[in-house]
């Protein structure tokens, strides 16, 4: 398992990317808009620069659902390979017969 407090950092992170994205997203906008004249551009990089740094969606990192580890996840089902390996062995996982010889 996990550390509790890195698990809920980034679910913070999670919830922080969720609530700035519409901002993100339009200042990022008029940055890259090549139209507008460069005091306007440049108001809006500093406005960017204002926002919590925990707001960018680069920095929430895929964790696992059932242990938290942050490392070996499968995206599809939202879990680590020794996670799903040990679901897998007990019949948890529909679909999936995991091999032993």
């Amino acid at each position: 398992m996990a550390k509790k407090s890195a698990v809920e950092k980034n679910e913070h992170r999670r919830q922080l990317a969720k609530n700035y994205s519409g901002k993100r997203s339009r200042l990022k906008a008029l940055i890259q808009n090549k139209e507008l004249p460069i005091e306007e551009r440049f108001a809006a990089v500093l406005k960017l620069a204002e926002l919590p740094r925990n707001s960018a969606q680069v920095r929430v990192r895929n964790r696992c659902e059932v242990t938290g580890r942050p490392r070996a996840f499968y995206r599809k089902l939202k879990m680590s390979r020794i996670a799903l390996r040990e679901l897998g062995s007990q019949g948890q996982v529909p679909g999936l017969v995991k091999s032993s010889w």
